[in-house]
């Protein structure tokens, strides 16, 4: 079993906006009120378009499904919320906090994705949005597919009852704690404080209170052989934990980032890292802006079999 994949599916937005629902426990988002809603769109897809290619340019497998016109769906560059998809087969959805992201969901592109890939079976958590509980996908939820470990950041996106049932439901071991920024609120997802790499960790130990689920994770990770890459308050709330692994055919293996995180990084944790993987960084500042997410946010990676070529 992998960590990292070089299968990718990404959404390429028709109506990409600041999203006032999501803003409600999401920190990072911000409304540029110095442009019109068209123009973010449009400069969206610009910088959604020159990430895919760059991506592609290294042997990336990249999927791109179009989003559709209507329903409008401001944050539909965010699949990896709604989906995820693994090693045997298994496609999950998943429930989402805010009424007008559950849209998202298109069974259509699971039906697409048949066509190259091996589906056998599938789960939905989107019925306990009925009972006002969530679990954000890989937004949610940070796989160490290796050990079968999942780390979760508890917040109103990420239930631990759910987090529960997921881990019945895949055979993970789950490794939770609590985030706060510096306000003090809830850190919204899992995947904006930490990164994990095959063998590294980016993570912000700082916005974690001191506490024996604090002092597990800093144990599991290094019992399993991850050396862990501190970042900072103000690196993470530049999107410096918003990182993804990757690899080709070729078996190269490529941490994706933001420009934004990238600059926020010092010298010796970038060379940290590049000991480990290549650099691939992506030019979104318009989509971290009104978005409150980043690269690691737009890419789904795929787990999936595939398919014998006949």
């Amino acid at each position: 079993m992998s960590q990292t994949t070089q299968h990718i599916l990404m959404i390429r937005p028709k109506h990409f906006s600041f999203n006032a629902e999501t803003a409600a426990n999401n920190s990072f988002q911000q409304q540029d009120k110095q442009i019109d809603a068209q123009t973010v769109s449009s400069i969206a897809i610009v910088e959604f378009d020159a990430f895919v290619q760059k991506l592609r340019s290294q042997g990336i497998d990249v999927i791109v499904v179009e989003d559709t016109d209507t329903p409008i769906k401001p944050d539909a560059v965010f699949p990896n919320n709604w989906i995820s998809f693994h090693e045997d087969g298994l496609v999950l959805t998943y429930p989402m906090y805010s009424t007008n992201r559950r849209i998202e969901r298109r069974p259509d592109i699971i039906e697409q994705l048949k066509t190259r890939f091996l589906v056998n079976k599938d789960y939905t958590f989107e019925h306990y949005e009925e009972d006002g509980i969530f679990l954000e996908g890989t937004g949610s939820l940070i796989l160490d597919r290796e050990n079968k470990i999942v780390y979760a950041n508890l917040s109103a996106r990420t239930d631990l009852r759910l987090l529960d049932k997921w881990c019945v439901l895949t055979g993970y071991r789950k490794v939770y704690f609590l985030a706060r920024d510096k306000q003090g609120a809830d850190i919204y997802h899992t995947n904006v404080v930490m990164s994990l790499g095959h063998d590294f960790c980016v993570i912000c130990l700082e916005c974690i209170p001191e506490s024996p689920e604090k002092k597990q994770l800093i144990t599991v990770l290094q019992e399993t052989g991850k050396e862990i890459i501190e970042i900072s308050m103000d690196q993470l709330e530049q999107f410096a934990g918003n990182m993804l692994e990757v690899n080709n055919a070729k078996g190269n293996h490529f941490l994706v980032m933001s420009t934004t995180a990238y600059n926020s990084l010092r010298p010796d944790q970038i060379e940290c890292i590049e000991k480990r993987a290549t650099i691939i960084t992506g030019d979104i500042p318009t989509i971290e802006k009104n978005g409150g997410g980043s690269v690691r946010c737009m890419m789904a990676e795929i787990f999936l079999p595939l398919k014998s070529i006949q």
